[in-house]
């Protein structure tokens, strides 16, 4: 969504599609069945928490990076008759909005009345996206890493983080209590594949992987699939759970970290557009209440943390010392336990924990009173696209 002069685009399709049903697989190391299972089962259970059958669906929509089944594959697998939409975004985290801002868009415009929107993997089992042995070719900045060997994700994001360190200040203590903040999370979600608490001292005697990067500063790598309904907002009033409406998207260009042509590469795409975001939903984010945060890698929390106005440039890393981010605090955020701790889908599954806890269906790491949320794809860093999604627990 974006605004041109006085003229918000964003608020002709406000709130006017919503996210009916959620649906999640087993996160696993093993999955043993092919991508096409995982979203066939991701999206039935998405279907039944809707309260809705696969004889409803007539739009479908996914991201994916060459690691998964093709949408009109698993449109056929449902059985769908009459399909009016397919949305197939090629794309890893930095993607991970589009889809559902398609289908959201696909439902206001009448296109289609019910679409699913998943994301299947089997990345710890099958093809794991970006890791070293990927496809150089999906980048032009490949011709700068690899003749230093600089192939995998957490040695590209590791440049990022000592920027970011050294600009901020941030500490190693730091980027360890957002990972022990979210284990804390995990702990009280069943489905997480993390779930005992760590410590300081487990972070900081955690290996390296690409300094200044621990171990428990990376994400899972899983085998998953999470699937959620948008039909219009008027029908989903009529069906099995609160609503949960799409208020307004965004996105907005990022930066390859080795020609990104910024001044400060420590400024992410999310910081532009941010505002946007903001305008389009008519609101600030001193009304979140609760935030899920791309957090492939810790520094990310932080970065994002500055990005969406939480917090002023250089600030995080004290509102992450006071305890803002964890349960109880201002700014509750990754509630599930992240990708660091619940599992990595690439952002969907953040959109998923967003509307429970919207619906205040998350039992012990419930948000109380939470009405308003803000879920983020991958912020920019590395990756040429960001985006975000606000959504909002319906009157």
């Amino acid at each position: 969504m974006i605004a041109v002069g006085e003229i918000d685009i964003g608020n002709t399709q406000r709130d006017a599609a919503a996210i009916a049903g959620v649906g999640h697989t087993e996160y696993s190391k093993n999955s043993g069945v092919t991508t096409l299972t995982l979203a066939i089962r991701a999206v039935q259970a998405a279907l039944a928490d809707a309260g809705l059958s696969q004889h409803d669906v007539d739009g479908v929509a996914c991201h994916r990076v060459g690691d998964s089944v093709d949408p009109a594959l698993v449109a056929q697998a449902l059985g769908v008759r009459d399909l009016r939409f397919v949305r197939d975004v090629f794309g890893g985290g930095s993607s991970c909005i589009a889809p559902l801002d398609a289908a959201a868009t696909a439902v206001a415009t009448g296109q289609a009345r019910c679409v699913v929107v998943w994301r299947a993997l089997n990345g710890r089992s099958g093809v794991q996206m970006a890791g070293a042995a990927s496809n150089p070719a999906l980048s032009a900045d490949a011709q700068y890493w690899l003749p230093y060997l600089h192939a995998s994700a957490p040695q590209q994001f590791a440049m990022f983080a000592r920027m970011y360190m050294h600009k901020h200040g941030l500490t190693a203590e730091d980027l360890g209590r957002v990972a022990i903040a979210q284990r804390a999370h995990a702990a009280l979600n069943p489905r997480a594949m993390m779930r005992r608490p760590i410590t300081m001292d487990d972070y900081l005697g955690s290996r390296w992987i690409a300094e200044p990067l621990r171990l428990l500063d990376c994400c899972q790598q899983n085998d998953a699939a999470v699937a959620l309904v948008v039909t219009s907002t008027a029908r989903a009033r009529d069906l099995r759970r609160t609503p949960v409406t799409i208020t307004a998207t965004a996105f907005g260009g990022g930066g390859q970290l080795a020609s990104n042509h910024r001044s400060d590469p420590t400024v992410s795409g999310a910081h532009a557009m941010a505002p946007r975001l903001y305008a389009a939903a008519g609101l600030g984010p001193d009304e979140i209440d609760l935030a899920e945060l791309y957090d492939a890698f810790t520094p990310l929390v932080p970065l994002q943390l500055e990005a969406y106005g939480f917090c002023k440039r250089g600030e995080a890393g004290h509102m992450i010392r006071e305890g803002a981010v964890r349960l109880g605090g201002v700014l509750p955020i990754n509630t599930h336990g992240g990708h660091l701790s619940e599992g990595y889908v690439h952002g969907l599954n953040h959109v998923a924990e967003a509307v429970l806890q919207l619906r205040h269906d998350c039992g012990e790491r419930q948000v109380p009173g939470a009405e308003v949320a803000l879920s983020t794809a991958q912020p920019g860093v590395n990756s040429g696209l960001t985006g975000a999604v606000i959504l909002k627990r319906a009157a």
